[in-house]
């Protein structure tokens, strides 16, 4: 465990933790994740006549179980927002409107280097680390452009085919929505320190900041992305 996680590198015991010398809230998150990893349920098999023990098995997978479920019923009962899933990773939770989407989305755009940049966005929105959510940002940014090129070379080609098909001929105040989101969405990269560092470029300063720019450009995504699957499927 030491070796794995840095922040435990001077500390001989995990029970001897002070409150002085506490490990930032990521390394106690590693250190869950870490125990998730060997835990296991221990279960009384037959006695030992001399030593007068039981010898023991260990289930692995109830062990990580009933741990994983303490961990929660503690985060839950201190108001705190991140949750051990399934695979034993610590994940923050997010507003259900996004949530859902967040967990449940599968990327298969075609394309195998936008679903790379789509799928490590999300994973990175989902970690705990504010650091992380900031690279969240710039992966999804960065799809944002390579979307554009999916129906055509020309960015302006591909983007007005895009919100075309999200949109439909039939409904041009939302198709006029959409392009106006998509054009502010455009401009936020290009001004704000997302992408780029340039000296002009306004850096965010709040982690709500963030969330609320990915939730918007998630959004859009999403719905590109469904209306481009739901074309292909007509």
């Amino acid at each position: 465990m030491r070796a794995e996680i840095p922040a435990f590198s001077e500390v001989r015991e995990v029970w001897e933790i002070r409150n002085s010398d506490m490990p930032d809230m990521m390394a106690m998150f590693d250190l869950l994740e870490f125990c998730w990893v060997s835990i296991g349920k221990p279960i009384a098999g037959g006695p030992h006549s001399y030593y007068r023990h039981h010898h023991l098995t260990f289930d692995k997978g109830v062990g990580q179980s009933e741990f994983k479920d303490d961990v929660n019923r503690i985060f839950s009962r201190n108001g705190l927002a991140y949750t051990m899933n399934e695979q034993g990773m610590i994940e923050r939770i997010v507003p259900a409107i996004a949530g859902n989407a967040l967990s449940q989305a599968v990327f298969y755009t075609g394309d195998a280097d936008l679903d790379e940049l789509l799928e490590t966005a999300r994973k990175k929105f989902l970690s705990p680390d504010e650091i992380e959510h900031r690279d969240a940002l710039e992966k999804l940014w960065d799809a944002w452009e390579r979307v554009k090129t999916l129906d055509a070379n020309d960015k302006k080609v591909g983007a007005k085919k895009m919100l075309d098909d999200s949109a439909g001929f039939s409904q041009p105040r939302f198709r006029e929505l959409l392009e106006a989101e998509a054009r502010n969405l455009t401009r936020a990269g290009n001004q704000l320190r997302i992408r780029h560092s340039e000296m002009d470029q306004e850096r965010l300063t709040k982690p709500e900041q963030v969330d609320y720019l990915f939730y918007r450009m998630f959004a859009l995504m999403d719905l590109i992305l469904k209306s481009k699957r739901s074309s292909a499927s007509d």
